[in-house]
């Protein structure tokens, strides 16, 4: 098996304290995926963008290429010779209007699917990559169009919302009482999942047989809103948390404020998941479901931050 997808440092974009982002926590899914994979016997070969990236692979057992979303010939190497393929494009949080990077790392990732000929592919892809309105997720309903008529069966795996990202909520959380959200109205639930579920449930899916393009849509068995983020932080902190709206006249001037120079994808993003139209079309009724809850999920990240480095 073999997995693809590493994020430039220059393409992340990390809010401060505010639940208003939604990444695709490819690191922690691929640790999911290998653990997944490793003790079946499988062999695991991962892509990384440098040799010090690897070295944790390496020491998993992992066999491990060097290769870049610029260059397809490193790709297609890459991908020579696996049973299957694990594809993550690299986020863009601040992509340029009309997503010429990400349209760059797409034809790069369909040349080397399609040279390497890999007996299957599962994408990672997202809720939402079916919505035709401008949005930040745009980037990934490009990648599913531009797979789509490759020749080797193809499963799109359609995540939600990542709960892994309410790390960004943990110092307000334990500093102040409060988690500020974008997400509103905050007893609104919507599709979350949790990373080590997307790994798993990739890996999965990767030793299935199938013909054809499938798409799958991943949830947890509840959905969760920004007010249930919150007790859920508080129950792992030990002390009251309450969830804050972020005003949406506010959102603009805070992401520039971060560094951002287009925020109107991530806002339409937003717009999106508050108005629902960014969901699964029978809101997940024939979704998959992760096993990971927002307790478990939310105990986890605190555990992990309060971790002596």
């Amino acid at each position: 098996m073999g997995w693809i997808g590493s994020a430039p440092a220059s393409t992340r974009f990390q809010p401060e304290g505010r639940t208003c982002s939604r990444s695709p926590q490819s690191p922690a899914a691929s640790a999911a995926l290998a653990e997944t994979l490793l003790p079946t016997g499988q062999g695991v070969r991962a892509v990384v963008r440098d040799e010090k990236k690897g070295a944790p692979w390496a020491a998993r057992g992992c066999d491990v290429v060097i290769a870049d979303m610029d260059d397809a010939g490193p790709l297609t190497k890459a991908l020579t010779g696996v049973e299957g393929a694990f594809i993550l494009l690299p986020p863009l949080f601040d992509p340029s209007p009309g997503f010429p990077e990400t349209r760059a790392m797409i034809a790069v990732i369909r040349e080397a699917l399609e040279k390497a000929a890999p007996p299957k592919a599962v994408v990672l892809s997202t809720v939402g990559a079916d919505a035709m309105q401008p949005n930040l997720l745009n980037g990934l309903r490009f990648l599913e169009e531009a797979l789509a008529s490759l020749p080797m069966p193809l499963t799109l795996l359609r995540a939600a919302w990542f709960m892994e990202n309410a790390e960004w909520d943990i110092a307000s959380a334990r500093d102040e009482g409060v988690i500020r959200s974008c997400l509103q109205p905050l007893d609104r639930p919507i599709a979350m999942i949790a990373t080590a579920d997307v790994g798993r449930t990739a890996a999965e899916l990767l030793l299935e047989d199938w013909n054809g393009k499938r798409v799958v849509e991943l949830q947890a068995e509840e959905r969760v809103s920004p007010n249930r983020i919150a007790a859920a932080f508080g129950k792992a902190l030990g002390r009251e948390v309450k969830a804050e709206v972020v005003a949406r006249d506010t959102w603009e001037a805070t992401f520039r404020a971060h560094g951002m120079n287009n925020p109107v994808p991530r806002m339409q993003m937003l717009d999106g998941f508050n108005e629902g139209w960014i969901d699964f079309r029978d809101r997940g009724a024939h979704a998959r479901k992760g096993r990971v809850g927002i307790d478990e999920a939310v105990a986890s990240l605190v555990a992990r931050k309060d971790k002596p480095a």
